[in-house]
């Protein structure tokens, strides 16, 4: 993220401020707290799909995982002073795959020799929103919508959550592992997206930040007895009807009540276990262990044995880390594939021995793509953040892929009903690389995931007397080419 975007963000039509931004978010808030019980519609509503898939786990590249750096590498070009910057696409050798007719970039060799067992998209495109604001397209990317609404559109994995149901009452249903919403950058714009909305709180994440100390969290605190649990339960209930008051829906209160009556479930439950990495051999750990977001896989593949319908495991969003490439492109990169490759893989090959994979879906995305000359997309009015901007390569921080790209991204998906094997649209081998063969809108990839968890893209809610759809407008489409047949 550049420094701009801390400033202000332009919509399509107008310009406005990030404050200004957070103030809607806020009303959206605001509004989905005192919304009524969201009540199913029959009208207008496909009939369900069958479920492919008992459960998914999204393995979120935050900050703008570049496509040609990764799985989609193009004309490669090694650091040279002097070369020129538009004559730079791919800064990493393709590399072969178990795959015959696929090539991804050096650096995810394990991931290589797993492809055989999913499908590789080349073609997802995201929306042109003007100035780039990664909280924003991670907003729109997690709940399909563009932000601001107005009222706070749910997470992915709140709906899913909520239409299957729990697959364990002990355990979440919806577990995001790996983002901190405290003491980092946008952190408000990140706790935008991180919500069920207008759904309950009950079916928002349970968090964990540090992957290794997740135990922690679900440790019942000293002398919690059944007794003491109904004294805390009825302060809070009455901490709920005094604080939050006429500010929140008799639905919204009970959902919040509900909240803390599955918490103290998960405390008192065996299945606690499930989050206490020490129970892993060392052997296992160490196959995982390439930092947070390893040991994040390795707890994945525990709570989708233990019962969690939907887990997020991210690289973690912090503005200028991480895949947020503004400057050192080329050795930031190489630092994420490293994180990535052998956790991915370690993951793919652990469901399957287990026989959990068929069943599993797993994603692995990212809000937007990269590439060294096009902010946005071609004609984009979207302003260049790049901070390492060079016509010819002077110095090795400039050789990367700084600018965002919405034009054509990748995304890897695995079990679930997915086919294997699969290689799906292609983007233009030289710039502008957008999608030219089967492009897939956030909305027909979103219709796709839950088509596999057996929900109809067009299934609303009614929402303060409107319908509200699990895909914008209920108008997402599943790529059905993707499906076994």
């Amino acid at each position: 993220m550049g420094q701009a975007e801390s400033t202000h963000i332009t919509g399509n039509t107008m310009s406005e401020s990030r404050r200004e931004f957070l103030q809607k978010m806020s009303a959206a808030t605001a509004a989905a707290m005192a919304c009524a019980a969201p009540r199913p519609l029959a009208a207008n509503r496909s009939v369900a799909p069958a479920a492919t898939a008992d459960s998914c786990i999204l393995l979120w590249m935050a900050g703008g995982m570049a496509a040609p750096e990764t799985f989609d590498p193009k004309r490669y070009e090694p650091f040279e002073i002097g070369l020129q910057a538009e004559k730079i696409i791919s800064t990493f050798p393709a590399i072969d795959t178990v795959v015959d007719n696929i090539k991804i970039s050096e650096g995810l060799e394990h991931i290589a020799q797993v492809l055989d067992r999913g499908t590789l998209i080349r073609s997802h495109v995201q929306a042109d929103l003007g100035h780039i604001l990664h909280s924003r397209h991670q907003y729109h990317w997690h709940t399909g919508y563009v932000p601001p609404q107005t009222v706070a559109a749910p997470h992915l994995g709140a709906w899913i959550a909520r239409l299957p149901g729990p697959r364990n009452s002990a355990i979440p249903a919806f577990i995001d592992i790996g983002q901190r919403l405290e003491d980092i950058g946008e952190k408000e714009e990140l706790k935008a997206f991180h919500t069920a909305g207008f759904l309950g709180s009950e079916f928002g994440p349970f968090v964990l930040p540090y992957p290794d100390r997740a135990i922690d969290a679900v440790r019942p605190p000293a002398g919690m007895t059944p007794a003491r649990f109904e004294s805390r339960y009825k302060k809070y209930r009455e901490l709920v009807n005094r604080e939050v008051g006429d500010h929140a829906s008799d639905y919204q209160k009970e959902s919040m009540l509900r909240s803390m009556e599955n918490a103290y479930r998960l405390l008192n439950s065996p299945e606690r276990v499930a989050f206490e990495l020490t129970q892993e051999s060392a052997e296992s750990v160490e196959q995982y262990n390439t930092g947070r977001f390893g040991l994040g896989c390795l707890l994945a593949r525990r709570l989708v044995e233990a019962g969690a319908r939907f887990i997020e495991v991210t690289t973690e969003y912090v503005p200028f880390l991480h895949w947020d490439t503004h400057e050192n492109g080329h050795t930031t990169a190489a630092r994420m594939k490293q994180e990535i490759d052998r956790p991915v893989a370690q993951l793919i090959l652990d469901l399957e021995e287990r026989g959990l994979l068929d069943r599993t879906l797993v994603i692995l995305a990212s809000e937007f793509s990269r590439d060294m000359m096009i902010e946005g997309v071609p004609g984009s009015s979207a302003r260049d953040q790049s901070r390492a901007k060079a016509d010819v390569m002077g110095e090795m921080k400039q050789f990367g892929l700084h600018r965002h790209f919405t034009g054509g991204s990748s995304v890897l998906m695995f079990g679930g009903g997915i086919r294997k094997g699969l290689l799906y649209g292609r983007t233009a081998d030289e710039r502008p690389c957008v999608a030219i063969e089967n492009p897939v809108t956030i909305t027909d990839l979103h219709a796709t995931i839950l088509r596999a968890m057996g929900i109809a893209p067009d299934t609303a809610l009614e929402v303060e007397q409107r319908p509200f759809y699990v895909t914008e407008d209920g108008k997402g489409q599943p790529v059905e080419p993707l499906f076994d047949a």
